[in-house]
Order: C-alpha cells, then sequence, then structure tokens
C-alpha cells in the first residue's frame, strides 16, 4: 500500500488526498480503511449530490482493491486496461489484485493516472 500510494503521488502530486478510517459516525467499522485521491461530485438517483474521492485504494483480506469512481461507462476499465493489467479482476470501477509483483504497475497508474488527469484539466 506505502508503495503504490507513493507512486501515485509521484504520478500526480498535485491531487487532492483523502484518509477514511472505514468506520460510520458512531465508530463502527463498515469497511475497510483506505485512501482517495482526487475529488468526484456523486450524482444519486434521488437527486443528491455528495462530494467523493475519485480514485481509491484499500487493502482488503484478498490483496488491494483499486476504486475508478468517475466513469460513466462501466465496460471502461475492463475493456481498456483489463487484457494487459496482469493477474487482477476488474469491474465496472475496481481493479484488484493480490499482490503489486501480480500486475503490471505501468498499466495500472496509466488507468490511475489518466482519471485524475482528466478531472484536473476540467478544473
Amino acid at each position: 500500500m506505502r508503495r503504490l500510494h507513493a507512486m501515485i503521488l509521484d504520478e500526480v502530486p498535485e491531487c487532492e488526498l483523502w484518509f477514511l478510517d472505514g468506520t460510520n459516525a458512531e465508530g463502527r467499522p463498515i469497511a475497510n480503511p483506505n485512501i482517495g485521491y482526487g475529488r468526484y461530485t456523486i450524482r444519486y438517483a434521488n437527486g443528491a449530490v455528495r462530494d467523493w474521492y475519485q480514485v481509491g485504494v484499500s487493502a482488503t483480506k484478498s490483496g488491494i482493491s483499486v476504486y475508478i469512481l468517475d466513469r460513466e461507462d462501466k465496460t471502461f476499465l475492463a475493456r481498456t486496461y483489463g487484457d494487459s493489467l496482469g493477474k487482477a479482476k476488474v469491474t465496472g470501477y475496481c481493479i484488484s489484485f493480490r499482490c503489486l509483483a501480480d500486475i503490471d504497475l505501468d498499466v495500472l497508474l496509466q488507468a490511475i493516472s489518466g482519471s485524475l488527469r482528466q478531472e484536473s484539466a476540467k478544473s
């Protein structure tokens, strides 16, 4: 996690950082702790909006998950990076892998920085 965090900051040093401990307002664990990068506005079906991170990284029981949340096309990650990432599971917004050695780090960083730079260009 530390190595990946440092690599992301080297790639996109200007991104906003979020540190979440995985607990709710009552202090109960509801998710794994995670680090977020960038800013993304989530728009819910009921009209509510919420600022959140654009890219998140979390350690899980089975390895590491990278969440790229700003893509409306839920096939984009798998189509664009799935075949070249290595031993990773790619869903609509998540790239999961056991350890950094299992994946092509350049491809992972391309997916992450592409998302973060896209948002920076909008600002």
